[in-house]
């Protein structure tokens, strides 16, 4: 299992069409794959909103969000889980 953390920052007056896009546009893409386990999406107060996905073997990666949108590219990290 691989979980990706896909991060984004809004530009002002962005965050609420960018969040719709994520939703209604971005994760529609990547949902459908047969690799694809879940995904969540969580926001902050300081305009950024979050993806994390969880895959079978490698991640899709989400579209790139229209530049009007946001503040600065998004940052994506893999992870694995970790046994304990």
């Amino acid at each position: 299992m691989i979980a990706r953390m896909w991060e984004v920052r809004a530009s002002r007056g962005g965050f609420d069409e960018l969040l719709s896009w994520v939703i209604d546009e971005a994760l529609p893409t990547v949902e459908v794959l047969p690799s694809h386990v879940s995904s969540e999406v969580y926001s902050s107060t300081d305009l950024r909103i979050v993806v994390i996905s969880k895959w079978r073997n490698t991640p899709a990666a989400l579209p790139a969000p229209p530049e009007n949108l946001i503040a600065r590219s998004p940052h994506v990290w893999d992870f694995t889980p970790v046994d304990r």
